[in-house]
């Protein structure tokens, strides 16, 4: 128990100063790069941090367990909207940029739909290489996008803080040190809570839907809040909307591509319209209809209190079935 507690205090600090390192290392790439931070957000830091859940729901394909790899994508996308952008605004209230997300913010609605459309008759092969051609796409549209705008001069963000000037190369070894950093934190900080949670008495079932399901999404977490603190707004909502987008396209395809089959009646009648429903309130939010794009302090804690009443219904349906 002592030792469990001491790694998940010294994971805890990991991951911070990781986080810390990483957004510093990603702003100075797109800054030497010429481009947006939104964009490095959308491909550098979305994917990187998107990569316990490819592992996880990867070696869950591979058991025959397609069910907990559908479930990772599903609740870090939920996570992503609801903890890591509630917390984010309580940081700090984040504006949204239409400009450069009128085509993010529609595309990931839209994947949001096409992944749920799928579902209905069950995860097949064609579905996985459907959506595995999407992330191709995807990050090919990216980087595309990203360097006409940055060659047109379109770009007109800078860098809210002074970055240390040091050569691209050092600067891409501590990015990619602190990238390996946050994975390992995250993974230890797991460990480190499902042994207090076995210790204490809480069953594993409870474990798998909350600490390892939430436990992938805290590399976002980290650095979503590290890049508010840095003032870099743009890079917090493109690590969550690139990584949804990651999670859709590469997470999800992985039981099609690996361990086709049906898709549990829960996910599509409670999982699937709570996602749908988080998007689309993103959608909302992020185009203003009303008011200027931005989440306010307040409608962070409507995201973080919407998360919660989730995390409390699947616990509720837990106990019950």
């Amino acid at each position: 128990m002592w030792c469990d507690s001491i790694v998940l205090i010294a994971s805890l600090a990991l991951m911070v100063y990781s986080a810390d390192t990483f957004v510093d290392g990603a702003a100075a790439i797109a800054q030497n790069w010429g481009v947006s931070t939104l964009l490095i957000g959308l491909t550098v830091v979305g994917f990187g941090t998107s990569i316990p859940e490819i592992l996880v729901s990867a070696l869950a394909s591979l058991q025959s367990n397609a069910g907990l790899a559908v479930g990772n994508a599903l609740g870090s996308n939920i996570a992503n909207i609801g903890l890591i952008l509630g917390c984010c605004a309580l940081i700090m209230p984040l504006t949204f940029r239409a400009k450069l997300l009128s085509r993010e913010l529609p595309l990931l609605l839209i994947t949001s739909l096409l992944c749920f459309g799928l579902a209905f008759d069950g995860l097949t092969l064609s579905d996985g290489v459907i959506l595995l051609a999407g992330l191709v796409f995807f990050i090919a549209w990216l980087i595309r996008n990203g360097l006409d705008q940055s060659r047109n001069g379109s770009f007109s963000d800078t860098v809210a803080m002074p970055l240390p000037k040091y050569s691209m190369s050092l600067v891409w070894f501590f990015t990619i040190i602190s990238l390996l950093g946050l994975l390992i934190s995250a993974r230890l900080l797991v460990w480190a809570s499902v042994n207090i949670a076995n210790t204490i008495g809480v069953s594993d079932l409870v474990i798998g839907l909350t600490l390892v399901a939430m436990g992938t999404s805290l590399p976002e977490l980290a650095a979503s809040a590290a890049s508010v603190l840095k003032r870099q707004a743009d890079m917090a909502v493109g690590n969550v909307i690139g990584s949804n987008m990651y999670n859709l396209l590469a997470v999800y395809s992985l039981p099609g591509l690996i361990a086709p089959g049906p898709v549990n009646e829960s996910v599509l009648f409670r999982d699937f319209p709570m996602m749908l429903a988080s998007t689309l309130v993103l959608f909302v939010f992020g185009f203003g209809f009303f008011k200027s794009g931005r989440i306010n302090r307040w409608e962070g804690l409507f995201l973080l209190s919407s998360y919660s009443a989730y995390q409390w219904l699947v616990f509720k349906s837990t106990i019950a079935g």
